[in-house]
Protein backbone atom coordinates (compact mmCIF):
# COMPACT_ATOMS: atom_id res chain seq x y z
CA UNK A 1 0.00 0.00 0.00
CA UNK A 2 1.23 3.32 -0.85
CA UNK A 3 1.29 6.29 1.60
CA UNK A 4 -1.03 8.68 1.07
CA UNK A 5 0.36 11.94 -0.35
CA UNK A 6 0.75 15.00 2.11
CA UNK A 7 -1.70 17.56 1.67
CA UNK A 8 0.47 20.98 2.05
CA UNK A 9 1.41 24.25 0.60
CA UNK A 10 4.30 26.67 0.75
CA UNK A 11 3.25 28.71 3.99
CA UNK A 12 2.77 25.46 5.47
CA UNK A 13 6.27 24.27 4.65
CA UNK A 14 7.78 27.64 6.13
CA UNK A 15 5.54 26.77 9.17
CA UNK A 16 6.86 23.41 9.72
CA UNK A 17 10.26 24.45 9.38
CA UNK A 18 10.18 26.92 11.86
CA UNK A 19 8.29 24.97 14.80
CA UNK A 20 11.02 22.25 13.76
CA UNK A 21 13.76 24.42 14.55
CA UNK A 22 12.27 25.65 17.66
CA UNK A 23 12.13 29.17 15.81
CA UNK A 24 8.28 29.69 17.06
CA UNK A 25 6.48 27.33 19.38
CA UNK A 26 2.89 28.50 18.10
CA UNK A 27 0.30 29.18 14.80
CA UNK A 28 -0.90 32.52 15.62
CA UNK A 29 -3.23 33.66 12.77
CA UNK A 30 -4.98 37.46 11.67
CA UNK A 31 -7.76 38.29 9.46
CA UNK A 32 -7.27 41.72 9.31
CA UNK A 33 -10.13 43.30 6.94
CA UNK A 34 -10.54 47.34 6.66
CA UNK A 35 -13.93 48.04 7.52
CA UNK A 36 -14.37 50.28 4.23
CA UNK A 37 -17.30 47.53 2.43
CA UNK A 38 -18.63 44.32 2.03
CA UNK A 39 -16.31 41.27 2.21
CA UNK A 40 -16.43 39.26 -1.33
CA UNK A 41 -15.28 35.99 -2.25
CA UNK A 42 -11.50 37.58 -2.65
CA UNK A 43 -11.55 37.82 0.85
CA UNK A 44 -12.68 34.30 1.46
CA UNK A 45 -9.74 32.83 0.42
CA UNK A 46 -7.61 34.92 2.91
CA UNK A 47 -10.21 33.75 5.73
CA UNK A 48 -9.41 30.69 4.52
CA UNK A 49 -5.81 30.52 4.59
CA UNK A 50 -5.52 32.58 8.00
CA UNK A 51 -8.17 30.14 9.92
CA UNK A 52 -6.99 26.89 8.38
CA UNK A 53 -3.32 27.34 8.92
CA UNK A 54 -4.65 27.68 12.46
CA UNK A 55 -6.66 25.04 12.89
CA UNK A 56 -4.82 22.46 11.08
CA UNK A 57 -1.54 23.36 13.53
CA UNK A 58 -4.33 23.49 16.72
CA UNK A 59 -3.31 27.54 16.36
CA UNK A 60 -5.76 30.72 17.41
CA UNK A 61 -6.51 33.36 14.54
CA UNK A 62 -7.56 37.06 15.51
CA UNK A 63 -10.22 39.11 13.43
CA UNK A 64 -8.33 42.54 13.63
CA UNK A 65 -10.45 45.50 11.86
CA UNK A 66 -7.56 47.93 10.25
CA UNK A 67 -9.34 50.72 11.45
CA UNK A 68 -6.71 53.26 11.05
CA UNK A 69 -8.30 55.21 7.75
CA UNK A 70 -11.35 57.09 9.34
CA UNK A 71 -12.82 58.91 6.36
CA UNK A 72 -13.76 55.66 4.68
CA UNK A 73 -14.84 53.14 7.84
CA UNK A 74 -18.25 52.50 9.02
CA UNK A 75 -19.55 50.24 12.06
CA UNK A 76 -22.43 48.82 9.32
CA UNK A 77 -19.27 47.38 7.74
CA UNK A 78 -17.46 46.20 11.04
CA UNK A 79 -20.89 44.13 11.78
CA UNK A 80 -21.27 42.81 8.37
CA UNK A 81 -17.92 41.49 8.21
CA UNK A 82 -18.58 39.23 11.74
CA UNK A 83 -21.74 38.36 10.20
CA UNK A 84 -20.20 36.46 7.13
CA UNK A 85 -17.18 35.36 8.71
CA UNK A 86 -19.58 33.56 11.30
CA UNK A 87 -22.15 32.47 8.30
CA UNK A 88 -18.27 31.01 6.75
CA UNK A 89 -18.38 28.63 9.57
CA UNK A 90 -15.45 30.24 11.14
CA UNK A 91 -14.88 31.73 14.67
CA UNK A 92 -11.98 33.76 16.02
CA UNK A 93 -10.45 33.85 19.30
CA UNK A 94 -9.86 37.80 19.86
CA UNK A 95 -11.88 40.42 18.25
CA UNK A 96 -9.49 43.31 18.11
CA UNK A 97 -9.37 46.68 16.42
CA UNK A 98 -6.21 48.73 15.12
CA UNK A 99 -7.94 51.79 16.91
CA UNK A 100 -7.34 49.74 20.37
CA UNK A 101 -3.73 50.59 19.74
CA UNK A 102 -3.38 54.11 18.71
CA UNK A 103 -1.75 55.46 21.98
CA UNK A 104 1.02 52.57 21.98
CA UNK A 105 1.48 53.35 17.99
CA UNK A 106 2.37 56.82 18.72
CA UNK A 107 4.18 55.54 21.53
CA UNK A 108 6.22 53.39 18.83
CA UNK A 109 6.48 56.19 16.50
CA UNK A 110 8.19 58.71 19.85
CA UNK A 111 10.40 55.77 20.32
CA UNK A 112 11.81 55.63 16.38
CA UNK A 113 12.25 59.55 16.22
CA UNK A 114 14.42 59.28 19.80
CA UNK A 115 16.34 56.77 17.89
CA UNK A 116 16.72 59.07 14.75
CA UNK A 117 15.04 56.86 12.81
CA UNK A 118 11.63 59.72 12.08
CA UNK A 119 11.29 62.90 11.04
CA UNK A 120 8.31 65.20 10.65
CA UNK A 121 8.53 66.12 6.89
CA UNK A 122 7.06 69.61 5.34
CA UNK A 123 6.79 68.34 2.02
CA UNK A 124 3.27 67.73 0.27
CA UNK A 125 2.68 64.49 -0.66
CA UNK A 126 3.30 65.69 -4.66
CA UNK A 127 6.49 67.28 -3.29
CA UNK A 128 7.03 63.60 -1.85
CA UNK A 129 6.55 61.33 -4.57
CA UNK A 130 8.71 63.65 -6.75
CA UNK A 131 11.64 62.59 -4.26
CA UNK A 132 11.53 59.92 -4.01
CA UNK A 133 12.33 58.61 -7.71
CA UNK A 134 11.74 56.09 -9.57
CA UNK A 135 12.99 52.37 -10.05
CA UNK A 136 15.94 54.09 -12.49
CA UNK A 137 16.72 57.63 -10.30
CA UNK A 138 17.73 57.16 -6.54
CA UNK A 139 15.44 59.45 -4.13
CA UNK A 140 16.81 62.93 -2.82
CA UNK A 141 16.43 63.64 1.06
CA UNK A 142 13.93 66.01 2.21
CA UNK A 143 15.17 69.14 3.12
CA UNK A 144 13.40 68.32 6.89
CA UNK A 145 15.78 65.09 7.05
CA UNK A 146 18.17 66.32 9.16
CA UNK A 147 15.83 67.98 12.23
CA UNK A 148 17.10 67.49 15.59
CA UNK A 149 15.29 64.88 17.97
CA UNK A 150 14.30 67.70 19.76
CA UNK A 151 12.55 69.84 17.23
CA UNK A 152 11.03 66.19 15.30
CA UNK A 153 9.32 65.49 18.88
CA UNK A 154 7.50 69.28 19.40
CA UNK A 155 6.45 68.76 15.77
CA UNK A 156 4.60 65.23 16.27
CA UNK A 157 3.16 66.37 19.58
CA UNK A 158 1.85 69.54 17.96
CA UNK A 159 0.62 67.33 15.00
CA UNK A 160 -1.17 65.17 17.56
CA UNK A 161 -2.62 68.18 19.85
CA UNK A 162 -4.15 69.44 16.21
CA UNK A 163 -1.41 72.28 15.53
CA UNK A 164 -1.60 71.71 12.00
CA UNK A 165 -3.57 71.73 8.80
CA UNK A 166 -3.80 68.95 6.82
CA UNK A 167 -1.26 67.84 4.52
CA UNK A 168 1.06 70.32 6.48
CA UNK A 169 2.73 67.64 7.96
CA UNK A 170 3.75 64.05 7.91
CA UNK A 171 5.70 62.10 10.31
CA UNK A 172 8.19 59.70 7.97
CA UNK A 173 10.54 56.73 8.93
CA UNK A 174 14.34 57.37 8.33
CA UNK A 175 16.06 54.65 5.86
CA UNK A 176 17.49 54.83 2.87
CA UNK A 177 16.30 57.48 0.25
CA UNK A 178 18.77 55.24 -2.84
CA UNK A 179 17.35 51.69 -1.92
CA UNK A 180 16.48 49.94 -4.24
CA UNK A 181 13.20 49.19 -3.06
CA UNK A 182 11.04 52.50 -3.40
CA UNK A 183 8.77 51.93 -0.64
CA UNK A 184 12.51 51.97 1.78
CA UNK A 185 12.57 55.35 0.70
CA UNK A 186 11.21 57.23 3.75
CA UNK A 187 8.19 55.78 4.15
CA UNK A 188 5.51 58.30 5.68
CA UNK A 189 4.48 56.67 8.99
CA UNK A 190 1.82 58.81 9.88
CA UNK A 191 -0.55 61.81 8.88
CA UNK A 192 -2.84 64.17 9.85
CA UNK A 193 -6.35 63.73 9.23
CA UNK A 194 -9.58 65.52 10.92
CA UNK A 195 -12.31 62.90 10.49
CA UNK A 196 -14.54 61.23 13.44
CA UNK A 197 -13.13 57.77 13.79
CA UNK A 198 -16.23 55.26 14.24
CA UNK A 199 -15.03 53.72 17.78
CA UNK A 200 -12.20 56.90 18.89
CA UNK A 201 -14.54 59.87 17.80
CA UNK A 202 -12.51 63.06 17.82
CA UNK A 203 -9.68 61.69 20.29
CA UNK A 204 -6.98 61.36 17.76
CA UNK A 205 -6.34 63.75 14.38
CA UNK A 206 -2.97 61.66 13.71
CA UNK A 207 -3.55 58.51 11.97
CA UNK A 208 -1.00 55.82 11.59
CA UNK A 209 -0.44 54.61 8.08
CA UNK A 210 -0.82 50.66 7.01
CA UNK A 211 2.76 50.01 6.80
CA UNK A 212 3.56 51.07 10.33
CA UNK A 213 0.46 50.11 12.08
CA UNK A 214 0.15 46.29 10.61
CA UNK A 215 3.69 45.28 12.04
CA UNK A 216 2.61 46.95 14.99
CA UNK A 217 -0.90 45.70 15.46
CA UNK A 218 0.53 41.94 14.68
CA UNK A 219 3.35 42.12 17.40
CA UNK A 220 1.08 43.38 19.91
CA UNK A 221 -0.97 40.56 19.65
CA UNK A 222 1.14 38.00 19.39
CA UNK A 223 1.08 37.33 15.86
CA UNK A 224 3.20 34.66 14.67
CA UNK A 225 2.91 34.66 10.66
CA UNK A 226 1.42 37.30 9.02
CA UNK A 227 -0.27 35.72 5.86
CA UNK A 228 -1.55 38.64 3.46
CA UNK A 229 -1.39 38.55 -0.43
CA UNK A 230 1.13 39.54 -2.76
CA UNK A 231 0.41 43.09 -3.63
CA UNK A 232 2.60 43.34 0.03
CA UNK A 233 5.60 41.70 -0.70
CA UNK A 234 7.29 44.70 -1.58
CA UNK A 235 6.29 46.25 2.02
CA UNK A 236 7.64 43.19 3.77
CA UNK A 237 10.94 45.48 4.13
CA UNK A 238 8.68 47.83 6.11
CA UNK A 239 7.74 45.78 7.99
CA UNK A 240 10.53 44.30 9.37
CA UNK A 241 12.42 47.36 9.59
CA UNK A 242 9.45 48.87 11.76
CA UNK A 243 9.38 46.12 14.42
CA UNK A 244 13.61 45.41 14.25
CA UNK A 245 13.96 49.11 15.20
CA UNK A 246 11.45 48.55 18.59
CA UNK A 247 13.15 47.02 21.72
CA UNK A 248 9.89 45.71 22.13
CA UNK A 249 9.97 43.35 18.97
CA UNK A 250 13.09 43.33 17.77
CA UNK A 251 14.05 40.06 18.85
CA UNK A 252 11.22 37.98 18.08
CA UNK A 253 8.90 39.63 15.27
CA UNK A 254 5.95 37.69 13.05
CA UNK A 255 7.05 36.65 9.77
CA UNK A 256 5.32 37.68 7.01
CA UNK A 257 4.64 35.13 3.96
CA UNK A 258 2.62 36.38 1.03
CA UNK A 259 0.06 34.46 -0.95
CA UNK A 260 -1.53 34.54 -4.67
CA UNK A 261 -5.13 36.20 -3.94
CA UNK A 262 -7.84 35.28 -5.77
CA UNK A 263 -8.40 36.11 -9.10
CA UNK A 264 -11.89 34.56 -10.37
CA UNK A 265 -12.76 35.06 -14.54
CA UNK A 266 -14.55 37.69 -15.80
CA UNK A 267 -15.30 38.79 -11.84
CA UNK A 268 -14.13 42.19 -10.56
CA UNK A 269 -13.71 42.29 -6.95
CA UNK A 270 -12.56 45.88 -6.38
CA UNK A 271 -14.45 47.38 -3.42
CA UNK A 272 -14.19 51.21 -5.39
CA UNK A 273 -15.32 49.32 -8.26
CA UNK A 274 -18.64 47.51 -6.58
CA UNK A 275 -19.53 50.50 -4.68
CA UNK A 276 -19.56 52.45 -8.13
CA UNK A 277 -22.04 49.49 -9.45
CA UNK A 278 -24.42 50.14 -6.02
CA UNK A 279 -24.08 53.99 -5.91
CA UNK A 280 -24.60 54.23 -9.95
CA UNK A 281 -28.06 52.15 -9.64
CA UNK A 282 -26.34 49.17 -12.08
CA UNK A 283 -27.39 46.98 -8.98
CA UNK A 284 -29.88 46.95 -6.07
CA UNK A 285 -27.05 47.19 -2.67
CA UNK A 286 -23.74 45.02 -1.55
CA UNK A 287 -26.37 41.63 -1.45
CA UNK A 288 -27.66 41.98 -5.17
CA UNK A 289 -26.99 38.17 -6.37
CA UNK A 290 -24.67 39.41 -9.67
CA UNK A 291 -21.99 40.57 -7.01
CA UNK A 292 -19.01 38.61 -6.06
CA UNK A 293 -19.96 40.18 -1.86
CA UNK A 294 -20.86 37.16 0.33
CA UNK A 295 -23.74 38.93 0.69
CA UNK A 296 -24.79 38.13 -2.44
CA UNK A 297 -23.50 34.98 -3.00
CA UNK A 298 -25.46 33.62 -0.05
CA UNK A 299 -28.80 36.06 -1.22
CA UNK A 300 -28.25 33.91 -4.53
CA UNK A 301 -28.28 30.43 -2.39
CA UNK A 302 -24.56 29.65 -2.98
CA UNK A 303 -23.93 27.88 0.65
CA UNK A 304 -20.91 28.63 2.73
CA UNK A 305 -19.77 24.97 2.86
CA UNK A 306 -19.23 25.54 -1.11
CA UNK A 307 -17.39 28.77 -0.45
CA UNK A 308 -14.97 26.70 1.87
CA UNK A 309 -14.65 23.65 -0.31
CA UNK A 310 -13.74 26.18 -3.66
CA UNK A 311 -11.14 27.58 -1.70
CA UNK A 312 -9.93 24.29 -1.05
CA UNK A 313 -10.02 23.34 -4.25
CA UNK A 314 -8.11 25.92 -5.75
CA UNK A 315 -5.09 25.58 -2.76
CA UNK A 316 -2.40 28.00 -1.36
CA UNK A 317 -0.02 29.58 -4.46
CA UNK A 318 2.15 32.11 -4.64
CA UNK A 319 2.17 32.52 -7.85
CA UNK A 320 -0.66 34.77 -9.29
CA UNK A 321 -3.33 33.38 -11.93
CA UNK A 322 -7.00 33.51 -12.87
CA UNK A 323 -9.47 30.61 -11.98
CA UNK A 324 -11.95 29.53 -14.30
CA UNK A 325 -15.66 30.42 -12.94
CA UNK A 326 -16.78 26.93 -14.30
CA UNK A 327 -14.70 25.87 -11.17
CA UNK A 328 -16.75 27.56 -8.27
CA UNK A 329 -19.91 27.09 -10.48
CA UNK A 330 -18.76 23.29 -10.15
CA UNK A 331 -18.00 23.18 -6.47
CA UNK A 332 -21.47 24.82 -5.77
CA UNK A 333 -23.55 22.20 -7.99
CA UNK A 334 -21.39 19.49 -5.96
CA UNK A 335 -22.57 20.77 -2.89
CA UNK A 336 -25.92 21.15 -3.20
CA UNK A 337 -26.56 17.85 -4.97
CA UNK A 338 -27.30 15.26 -2.19
CA UNK A 339 -28.79 18.59 -0.29
CA UNK A 340 -31.40 20.09 -2.56
CA UNK A 341 -34.61 19.08 -2.67
CA UNK A 342 -36.10 18.26 -6.20
CA UNK A 343 -38.89 19.94 -7.40
CA UNK A 344 -40.85 21.07 -10.69
CA UNK A 345 -41.30 24.89 -11.64
CA UNK A 346 -41.54 25.78 -15.00
CA UNK A 347 -39.85 29.42 -15.95
CA UNK A 348 -41.00 30.06 -19.27
CA UNK A 349 -44.80 28.49 -18.64
CA UNK A 350 -47.19 27.40 -21.66
CA UNK A 351 -49.95 25.78 -21.16
CA UNK A 352 -50.99 22.07 -21.77
CA UNK A 353 -54.56 20.64 -22.56
CA UNK A 354 -54.83 16.85 -21.99
CA UNK A 355 -58.29 16.84 -23.69
CA UNK A 356 -58.81 13.13 -22.64
CA UNK A 357 -58.44 13.53 -19.50
CA UNK A 358 -61.25 14.08 -17.20
CA UNK A 359 -62.22 17.28 -16.42
CA UNK A 360 -62.36 18.45 -12.92
CA UNK A 361 -60.22 14.96 -11.35
CA UNK A 362 -57.23 15.42 -9.82
CA UNK A 363 -54.81 12.75 -8.50
CA UNK A 364 -51.46 12.99 -6.48
CA UNK A 365 -48.51 11.09 -7.72
CA UNK A 366 -45.83 10.56 -6.04
CA UNK A 367 -42.36 11.73 -6.82
CA UNK A 368 -38.62 11.44 -5.26
CA UNK A 369 -37.47 14.26 -3.30
CA UNK A 370 -33.95 13.72 -4.19
CA UNK A 371 -33.63 11.04 -6.66
CA UNK A 372 -29.93 10.41 -5.48
CA UNK A 373 -30.40 10.92 -1.62
CA UNK A 374 -33.75 8.34 -0.37
CA UNK A 375 -33.31 9.88 3.00
CA UNK A 376 -34.85 12.85 1.53
CA UNK A 377 -38.33 10.92 1.12
CA UNK A 378 -41.01 11.47 -1.45
CA UNK A 379 -44.06 14.18 -1.88
CA UNK A 380 -47.26 13.75 -3.50
CA UNK A 381 -47.55 16.24 -6.75
CA UNK A 382 -51.40 17.09 -7.83
CA UNK A 383 -51.89 16.07 -11.46
CA UNK A 384 -54.88 16.99 -13.69
CA UNK A 385 -56.71 18.16 -17.58
CA UNK A 386 -54.77 21.27 -17.72
CA UNK A 387 -51.06 21.79 -16.77
CA UNK A 388 -48.08 23.89 -17.36
CA UNK A 389 -44.74 23.23 -19.36
CA UNK A 390 -41.77 25.36 -20.77
CA UNK A 391 -42.48 26.54 -24.52
CA UNK A 392 -38.90 25.51 -25.23
CA UNK A 393 -40.36 22.07 -24.53
CA UNK A 394 -42.39 22.64 -27.84
CA UNK A 395 -41.36 23.68 -31.05
CA UNK A 396 -43.69 24.20 -33.97
CA UNK A 397 -41.02 23.39 -36.64
CA UNK A 398 -38.64 21.09 -34.85
CA UNK A 399 -34.62 21.12 -35.42
CA UNK A 400 -33.33 17.90 -35.79
CA UNK A 401 -33.05 15.17 -33.24
CA UNK A 402 -35.46 17.29 -31.14
CA UNK A 403 -37.18 15.06 -28.97
CA UNK A 404 -40.13 16.94 -26.72
CA UNK A 405 -42.88 17.86 -27.41
CA UNK A 406 -43.99 18.79 -31.49
CA UNK A 407 -47.07 17.78 -33.17
CA UNK A 408 -47.55 14.35 -33.79
CA UNK A 409 -44.79 13.40 -30.77
CA UNK A 410 -44.96 11.94 -27.84
CA UNK A 411 -43.08 12.50 -24.14
CA UNK A 412 -43.06 11.30 -20.57
CA UNK A 413 -43.83 13.50 -18.23
CA UNK A 414 -42.01 13.41 -14.94
CA UNK A 415 -43.47 10.95 -12.67
CA UNK A 416 -46.84 10.99 -14.80
CA UNK A 417 -48.04 9.74 -17.97
CA UNK A 418 -46.88 9.94 -21.78
CA UNK A 419 -48.81 12.43 -23.45
CA UNK A 420 -49.08 12.91 -27.37
CA UNK A 421 -48.85 16.28 -29.12
CA UNK A 422 -52.02 16.83 -31.19
CA UNK A 423 -52.54 20.59 -31.40
CA UNK A 424 -51.41 23.77 -31.26
CA UNK A 425 -53.72 27.30 -30.75
CA UNK A 426 -52.07 31.12 -31.47
CA UNK A 427 -53.29 34.05 -30.36
CA UNK A 428 -53.65 36.82 -33.10
CA UNK A 429 -50.08 37.93 -32.94
CA UNK A 430 -49.11 34.16 -34.22
CA UNK A 431 -47.87 33.19 -30.97
CA UNK A 432 -48.37 29.66 -30.00
CA UNK A 433 -50.27 29.90 -26.63
CA UNK A 434 -51.59 26.43 -25.63
CA UNK A 435 -51.27 23.11 -26.96
CA UNK A 436 -53.80 20.09 -27.21
CA UNK A 437 -52.44 16.62 -25.99
CA UNK A 438 -53.68 13.45 -24.94
CA UNK A 439 -52.23 10.97 -22.34
CA UNK A 440 -52.14 7.16 -22.04
CA UNK A 441 -53.45 6.25 -19.06
CA UNK A 442 -51.42 2.61 -19.26
CA UNK A 443 -47.98 4.86 -19.32
CA UNK A 444 -48.42 6.38 -15.40
CA UNK A 445 -45.10 6.16 -13.63
CA UNK A 446 -43.68 3.36 -11.85
CA UNK A 447 -46.45 1.29 -13.30
CA UNK A 448 -43.91 -1.00 -15.26
CA UNK A 449 -45.49 -0.23 -18.76
CA UNK A 450 -42.80 -0.84 -21.37
CA UNK A 451 -44.51 -1.36 -24.59
CA UNK A 452 -43.31 1.17 -26.02
CA UNK A 453 -40.08 3.87 -25.02
CA UNK A 454 -39.74 7.92 -25.98
CA UNK A 455 -36.41 9.88 -26.10
CA UNK A 456 -38.36 12.81 -24.49
CA UNK A 457 -38.98 13.39 -20.83
CA UNK A 458 -39.95 16.88 -19.63
CA UNK A 459 -41.27 18.30 -16.54
CA UNK A 460 -44.32 19.99 -15.54
CA UNK A 461 -46.63 21.52 -13.10
CA UNK A 462 -50.70 21.32 -12.13
CA UNK A 463 -52.11 24.95 -14.00
CA UNK A 464 -54.81 25.19 -11.12
CA UNK A 465 -52.99 24.27 -7.98
CA UNK A 466 -49.45 25.74 -9.17
CA UNK A 467 -48.08 28.92 -7.37
CA UNK A 468 -47.69 32.06 -8.81
CA UNK A 469 -43.61 32.74 -8.65
CA UNK A 470 -41.69 35.44 -9.90
CA UNK A 471 -37.68 33.72 -10.75
CA UNK A 472 -34.87 35.77 -11.23
CA UNK A 473 -32.55 34.66 -13.95
CA UNK A 474 -28.47 35.83 -13.56
CA UNK A 475 -26.08 35.87 -16.29
CA UNK A 476 -22.28 37.55 -15.14
CA UNK A 477 -22.90 40.81 -14.91
CA UNK A 478 -19.44 41.46 -17.09
CA UNK A 479 -19.47 41.04 -20.58
CA UNK A 480 -17.28 37.90 -21.19
CA UNK A 481 -14.09 39.62 -22.82
CA UNK A 482 -11.11 40.64 -21.77
CA UNK A 483 -11.69 44.42 -21.17
CA UNK A 484 -8.60 45.93 -22.52
CA UNK A 485 -8.62 49.67 -22.84
CA UNK A 486 -12.42 49.96 -21.08
CA UNK A 487 -14.02 50.83 -17.73
CA UNK A 488 -15.29 48.37 -15.95
CA UNK A 489 -18.99 49.83 -16.91
CA UNK A 490 -18.64 50.00 -20.21
CA UNK A 491 -18.45 46.06 -19.51
CA UNK A 492 -21.86 45.70 -18.06
CA UNK A 493 -23.79 43.35 -19.49
CA UNK A 494 -27.40 44.71 -19.98
CA UNK A 495 -28.87 40.97 -19.84
CA UNK A 496 -27.51 39.92 -16.21
CA UNK A 497 -30.97 40.03 -14.84
CA UNK A 498 -33.75 38.40 -16.38
CA UNK A 499 -37.54 38.15 -14.52
CA UNK A 500 -39.72 35.73 -15.45
CA UNK A 501 -43.13 35.10 -14.74
CA UNK A 502 -43.35 31.28 -13.58
CA UNK A 503 -45.18 28.99 -11.78
CA UNK A 504 -43.82 26.16 -9.50
CA UNK A 505 -45.42 23.60 -7.43
CA UNK A 506 -47.50 23.77 -4.72
CA UNK A 507 -45.09 22.31 -2.28
CA UNK A 508 -43.15 25.41 -2.16
CA UNK A 509 -46.34 27.58 -0.40
CA UNK A 510 -44.50 27.32 3.09
CA UNK A 511 -40.63 28.14 1.62
CA UNK A 512 -38.51 29.74 3.81
CA UNK A 513 -35.74 32.74 2.28
CA UNK A 514 -32.36 31.13 1.86
CA UNK A 515 -33.76 27.96 1.02
CA UNK A 516 -32.29 26.31 -1.79
CA UNK A 517 -34.12 23.81 -4.66
CA UNK A 518 -33.59 21.92 -7.36
CA UNK A 519 -35.78 22.97 -10.45
CA UNK A 520 -36.00 19.92 -12.39
CA UNK A 521 -34.07 20.36 -15.98
CA UNK A 522 -33.21 24.51 -15.27
CA UNK A 523 -31.01 24.27 -12.10
CA UNK A 524 -30.67 25.25 -8.56
CA UNK A 525 -32.59 28.41 -7.12
CA UNK A 526 -32.93 30.26 -3.99
CA UNK A 527 -36.08 32.25 -1.93
CA UNK A 528 -34.91 35.43 -2.43
CA UNK A 529 -34.98 37.40 0.85
CA UNK A 530 -36.21 40.68 -0.32
CA UNK A 531 -39.56 39.88 -2.11
CA UNK A 532 -42.13 40.08 0.55
CA UNK A 533 -45.28 40.63 -2.15
CA UNK A 534 -44.44 37.57 -3.96
CA UNK A 535 -42.54 33.83 -3.85
CA UNK A 536 -38.96 34.88 -5.74
CA UNK A 537 -36.28 32.58 -6.75
CA UNK A 538 -32.94 33.85 -7.71
CA UNK A 539 -30.73 31.34 -9.72
CA UNK A 540 -28.35 30.22 -8.06
CA UNK A 541 -26.09 28.41 -10.60
CA UNK A 542 -27.49 26.11 -13.96
CA UNK A 543 -27.62 22.15 -14.30
CA UNK A 544 -25.18 21.97 -16.96
CA UNK A 545 -21.42 22.08 -16.04
CA UNK A 546 -18.34 22.41 -18.98
CA UNK A 547 -15.83 22.31 -15.92
CA UNK A 548 -13.85 19.03 -15.28
CA UNK A 549 -12.33 18.69 -12.01
CA UNK A 550 -9.05 16.97 -12.10
CA UNK A 551 -8.32 14.99 -8.75
CA UNK A 552 -4.84 15.87 -6.94
CA UNK A 553 -3.02 13.02 -6.37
Amino acid sequence: MTEEKKVSNFIWDFIDEELAEGVREEVYTRFPPEPNGYLHIGHAKAIYINFATAARYGGKTNLRFDDTNPIKEDTEYVNSIQEDIHWLGYEWDKLCFGSDYFAQNYNYAVELIEKGLAYVDELSAEEIKEYRGTLTTPGRPSPHRARSVEENLKLVEEMKDGRYAEGAKVLRAKIDMQSPNIVMRDPVLYRILYAEHHRTGNEWCIYPMYDFAHPLQDAIEGVTFSLCSLEFENNRAVYDWVLDNLDDFALKRPRQIEFARLNLENTVMSKRFLKNLIDSGVVDGWDDPRLPTLRGLRRRGVTPQAIVNFCEAIGISKANSEVEYALFEHMVRDDLKMKAKRVMAVIDPLKVVITNYPEGKVEYLPVANNQDNEEMGSRQVPFGREIYIEREDFMEVPPPKYHRLYIGNEVRLIGAYFIKCNEMIKDENGRVVQINCTYDEKTKAGSGFNERKVKGTIHWVHAERALKCKVNLYEPLLLDDNGEGRDYLERINPDSLTIMDSFCEESLKDAKAGEVFQFMRNGYFAVDSHDADMLTFNRTVSLKSSFKLVQKG
